[in-house]
């Protein structure tokens, strides 16, 4: 009961960490205003780690339109959650923690990846639904304006395939299948 505690804890401190380091870099690959909120937020969370990523990094590296230094700030918390994990199993297991064998050092970054992949998944479903949610009940609102503005690059292929019915806009309910369905196959 107290690894499932305890690895409950660990999984949801490193969840919104590593969310908050993925919806920074996709805020800034969409030129979306990191003031007000979730910009304020997702800084806060973050600036720790992206901030010292980014005095390390090459310059041409900063130039790029790609956020390096908050997708690897996403990856290396991944990467601490997964050696917490391990190191949290192993010592309430008795398991002895003297050293990494050959299949650690595998399964650590394999478990750090499939981590990014189920946060980014679950984030991207969550800003779809709420997307969804607003666009009936709250249209004109500022939020659902921001979701509109990260959600729009996922759902537009799908909107070009897909047909509206009878006025409603079926794209968001198809891209939250296809984000279930990829966490069903990571799972």
């Amino acid at each position: 009961m107290l690894i499932q505690i305890l690895g409950f804890l660990l999984e949801t401190a490193f969840f919104v960490l590593v969310a908050a380091a993925l919806l920074r870099a996709w805020m800034n690959w969409l030129r979306i205003s990191m003031i007000g909120q979730p910009g304020n937020f997702v800084m806060a969370l973050t600036d720790w780690l992206v901030k010292p990523l980014r005095r390390a990094l090459p310059q041409r590296l900063l130039k790029a339109r790609v956020d390096w230094a908050s997708l690897i700030a996403a990856a290396l918390m991944a990467l601490g959650y997964a050696l917490l994990w391990w190191v949290l199993f192993s010592v309430l297991t008795g398991m002895p923690t003297a050293g990494l064998s050959l299949a650690s050092v595998i399964f650590l970054p394999v478990v750090a990846l499939k981590m990014l992949i189920r946060v980014a998944l679950q984030t991207l479903f969550m800003l779809v639904l709420g997307y969804a949610v607003l666009s009936w009940v709250q249209p004109g609102s500022m939020a659902y304006g921001l979701l509109a503005r990260l959600t729009e690059p996922l759902l537009a292929p799908f909107r070009r395939v897909i047909p509206a019915v009878g006025g409603v806009d079926l794209s968001a309910l198809v891209l939250m299948l296809v984000l279930q369905i990829g966490l069903m196959i990571l799972g």
